[in-house]
């Protein structure tokens, strides 16, 4: 089995998102430190994050993945973007590392703004061997996108790029979160999802494969326009979906969703998700 959830609010506070998270169904959950737009980070309450862990603990959670907000751009050509992005990037490896250790922390790489992938990749890799730590707790996850405007990550050369520029004795707690819609737009077909994890395999090592966004598409492969479906109600499919969720290589890891839904709907889609391994 996998470990399946959804994104959940952090408005509630720490302990909030694992009851809400258990009451979904889920054992696993994703969630932003602060707005995805950008802001201040919540204020964490220390006695609010432990109730958070031992909800994990005792319900055996798989791993959580925080995410880092949308606007937070490390390759931007503007100077106090980047200046900005630092501090969110470092603000909420901080409150992980303090509240909710080894964990996930993902994010967009971010959009080179009409500078080139090969500018951008650089600055990227550069900013993580600052704001990364040796002997951190926290992984690292840098998403697949779909290749919408001059997003970078669009394609596995252009993460293993990144990769390839970040120091060795931070390697080990770099990784990927694959995200079903993103990749599919960006072209890589999940009618044969054995294919795409050997190509992921070949350039980045499925071993980097931590984590995955199961969402379905509004738009046929190779769109490049990231529009997220609730599952089997887009151009994926629920076949297809099912396939990457139940594929073998990809046992044990969490699947969080992340399609247009209330709560409800995040219910229904997790109960959809269980039944496939019936």
């Amino acid at each position: 089995m996998i470990h399946i959830g959804a994104h959940v609010s952090v408005a509630k506070g720490w302990e909030a998102m694992g009851r809400t998270s258990l009451a979904l169904g889920g054992d696993t959950f994703a969630f932003f430190l602060r707005s995805p737009r950008g802001g201040a980070a919540k204020e964490v309450v220390p006695e609010d994050a432990a109730a958070l862990r031992a909800i994990l603990t005792e319900h055996g959670f798989g791993t959580i993945v925080a995410h880092s907000p949308y606007t937070m751009n490390l390759c931007a050509v503007k100077e106090y973007v980047v200046e900005h992005a630092e501090d969110v990037f470092r603000g909420d490896l901080q409150n992980l590392e303090d509240y909710l250790p080894g964990q996930y922390l993902n994010f967009h790489p971010g959009s080179h703004v009409g500078q080139g992938a090969e500018a951008a990749i650089p600055r990227i890799a550069d900013a993580l061997n600052r704001l990364m730590e040796p002997g951190q707790t926290t992984t690292i996850l840098l998403e697949t996108m779909a290749g919408k405007g001059s997003e970078v990550g669009r394609s596995f050369e252009e993460l293993r790029a990144i990769l390839d520029l970040v120091r060795p004795d931070l390697q080990d707690r770099l990784g990927i979160c694959l995200d079903t819609c993103h990749v599919w737009d960006a072209g890589y077909d999940l009618s044969d999802p054995d294919r795409v994890l050997d190509e992921f395999d070949r350039v980045l090592g499925l071993e980097r494969l931590k984590a995955i966004h199961l969402n379905d598409s509004k738009n046929p492969c190779g769109a490049a326009k990231d529009r997220h479906e609730k599952l089997g109600q887009g151009c994926i499919g629920t076949d297809r979906l099912k396939s990457v969720a139940t594929h073998p290589k990809l046992q044990g890891k969490p699947f969080v969703l992340e399609t247009p839904n209330e709560l409800s709907g995040y219910k229904a889609e997790i109960e959809t998700v269980k039944s496939w391994f019936c």
